[in-house]
């Protein structure tokens, strides 16, 4: 009478054919894991190849040659005529195999099986929207308009630059950056920023938070107190956390950062991070009176700031508000600027202008840190710089971004008037909506994530509690259909939570 074939639960055998390891070898691993934890056991009488095969939808050489592997391995052995069996007296060696051979580990060490990441390793809660990558969700905050870039114009350019790299340029470069690009942005920051700057202070960094972390580690020491805006940037307090550095909040008002109210908390403030040309998330413009009030405080205390000029390319009411880093008396200001926002978010390029003082200090960090970045890319935004290009796409999008935004604004009043007050936008890249006195933001924002729609909690940017509840909402890469249907799905949600409440508990 022929032998029953024995059956192995298919849920314990996982095999996947778009995985980089192949099958083959996924089927010795996973029957060699069931054998060292006792799943099977020894004396255990696997199935024929033909019928495991069949059972695991793979070839039969696929199983034939993953228990050849196990027979090497002393896991399994086969007995003529009666099949294939787990070996039933199994090697001790094979309970204890890791990527470290037994033999390097002394009888007497402890094992810790569990390794554990550093005190700067545990994740933090970010507000709705933040790390979505490409998620194409209304109103999602920091996307501009991706499918108004000129794709073709930023093609052509950087195939022509491909084309005319020289093979010096091809060999290991400037930590600093690409000189001809710090040139451009140099000259670039004088004119429309009022920055005051050489190349040499301009320091290239993989995207904005990439600056903010480097500057982090050279800046503050840990147990050093560092400044932040109240809202204000969560990647910026996270930064600074990582460094070791005391957060402490500085509340904003209608003129910016309450410097005041700062140096009561700390007036030996190591760092103070601003956002003064439009604060984030408020969009607050910090007034003259209060920036030289912000340098007398750094000067005093022997602070550094930081000015992250994110998106101040996009006013739409006057020019541009010029850098505090163009200040007299602003020799501790450290200027930050991105691409992201003005040309795309995966070039990933962003830039650092330093004191003079730092230039060194911020060059030997970049040795270590990540040698240099890419030439082409930084090749084809010099060009795309020095012809014209750049400014273009500016003023293109700096006019679809108003549009964009007063459409926002409208849509809203028509639709949420009652739930939300917004005014009509002066800068920037989203909005500020406030919330009816009593209502919880976060709450609001949850109903609108189940109708598809991403509005971002602005207390989830505050540090302190704050009073009256509000959602930033993103409008840059949004056409005119999105913003519109994203405002019905926002209304619907908020209006479903308001008849619940109209109507009351449900009777019993």
């Amino acid at each position: 009478m022929p032998k029953a074939t024995p059956h192995i639960p298919l849920p314990s055998i996982q095999l996947d054919a778009s995985a980089n390891l192949p099958l083959r070898r996924q089927l010795y691993e996973q029957l060699g894991r069931a054998i060292r934890t006792g799943y099977l056991a020894p004396g255990t009488r696997l199935p024929s190849t033909r019928a495991f095969a069949r059972e695991l939808g793979v070839s039969r050489t696929t199983v034939e040659e993953a228990y050849q592997d196990l027979v090497a391995q002393g896991y399994i052995e086969g007995q003529v005529g009666a099949g294939t069996y787990v070996t039933k007296h199994l090697s001790e060696k094979l309970f204890h195999q890791t990527t470290i051979p037994a033999a390097v580990m002394k009888p007497s060490e402890p094992v810790n099986r569990y390794a554990s990441v550093s005190q700067r390793g545990p994740a933090r809660s970010l507000p709705p929207g933040f790390g979505r990558g490409n998620a194409r969700i209304p109103f999602c905050l920091g996307l501009p308009a991706l499918e108004n870039f000129p794709q073709q114009e930023w093609a052509r350019t950087v195939a022509r630059v491909a084309r005319q790299l020289s093979p010096s340029q091809l060999g290991y470069q400037d930590v600093a950056g690409y000189r001809p690009l710090r040139e451009e942005i140099a000259t670039y920051l004088t004119i429309s920023r009022g920055v005051r700057c050489t190349a040499d202070q301009v320091i290239v960094v993989a995207g904005a938070q990439a600056g903010l972390f480097l500057a982090a580690r050279l800046l503050l020491n840990p147990g050093d107190a560092a400044g932040i805006e109240d809202p204000g940037y969560p990647y910026a307090k996270a930064a600074f956390e990582d460094a070791g550095a005391i957060v402490f909040p500085i509340p904003i008002d209608k003129e910016g950062i309450d410097v005041m109210s700062g140096r009561e908390k700390h007036p030996d403030a190591r760092l103070i991070y601003v956002t003064p040309s439009h604060q984030f998330p408020l969009g607050v413009t910090m007034s003259l009176a209060r920036r030289y009030e912000l340098l007398h405080w750094a000067r005093v205390a022997g602070a550094w700031i930081i000015e992250d000029d994110y998106d101040s390319e996009y006013r739409y009411l006057g020019r541009p508000i010029p850098a505090l880093q163009g200040l007299e008396g602003a020799e501790q200001v450290l200027y930050l600027g991105t691409f992201s926002k003005v040309l795309f978010p995966a070039l990933r390029l962003g830039y650092l202008v330093v004191p003079p003082s730092l230039i060194d200090t911020f060059v030997t960090a970049l040795c270590t840190a990540n040698s240099f970045l890419p030439t082409l890319e930084q090749a084809a935004v010099a060009t795309y710089m020095r012809e014209g290009d750049f400014a273009r796409h500016i003023r293109r999008m700096r006019s679809l971004y108003a549009k964009r935004g007063n459409l926002l604004r409208d849509c809203a009043e028509r639709s949420l008037g009652e739930m939300l007050t917004i005014e009509r936008p002066a800068d920037g890249l989203h909005l500020v909506g406030w919330l009816r006195e009593g209502t919880d933001d976060r709450d609001m924002a949850s109903k609108a994530e189940r109708q598809r729609v991403i509005v971002s909690p602005l207390s989830a940017y505050h540090m302190e509690p704050t009073g009256r509840g509000g959602v930033l909402l993103g409008y840059a890469s949004w056409t005119e259909r999105e913003i519109e249907e994203g405002v019905q799905h926002l209304a619907r949600a908020w209006n479903a939570g308001q008849e619940e409440r109209k109507r009351g508990p449900r009777p019993t």
